[in-house]
């Protein structure tokens, strides 16, 4: 496989919900590609749906929310992201605690957070696309930095 193709791959997989760059960037380390542009290229990969998420996920949950065949993802979704809304709105600390709250929320790598839910939970509390765009990109970055290190660590541990 060509190297474009390679980081085309992990590009992709940056964009798939619950694996993002959380997932992509092992796998891109695990292939040999260099650390600093598999972290850019996943977490570009990662941001591409942050603005859609924004402005249309939460309108279409709500409409699909009674609908056959569909309802019961739209519900696990809504509720996800009124979940993740709660936890962000937890802090006393006004719009710019909400920030560093999301920043947070996307930026420790684990399960069930990330640039998809975090946005969803900021939509659900009208955090305005500009902060929402700039909090989750600064909390995809840190996660991108934190999943890098820690697949570099696993690769010596290891010895793969």
């Amino acid at each position: 496989m060509s190297l474009f193709l390679k980081y085309l791959s992990v590009f992709f997989i940056s964009m798939v919900p619950l694996l993002e760059l959380r997932g992509a960037i092992p796998i891109a380390i695990g292939m040999g590609l260099d650390t600093m542009t598999s972290i850019i290229v996943c977490a570009l990969g990662n941001l591409v749906p942050v603005p859609v998420i924004y402005l249309f996920a939460r309108k279409v949950l709500l409409w699909g929310l009674d609908k056959p065949y569909i309802g019961g993802f739209c519900r696990f979704c809504h509720e996800k992201g009124e979940g993740a809304g709660r936890k962000l709105a937890g802090g006393r600390f006004g719009r710019f605690g909400l920030m560093i709250a999301l920043i947070a929320f996307v930026g420790i790598p684990v399960p069930g957070t990330g640039a998809w839910t975090g946005t969803l939970g900021a939509s659900f509390l009208d955090l305005g696309i500009k902060k929402t765009v700039v909090s989750v990109t600064l909390g995809v970055v840190a996660a991108a930095v934190i999943m890098a290190s820690v697949s570099h660590v696993g690769l010596h541990v290891f010895g793969m």
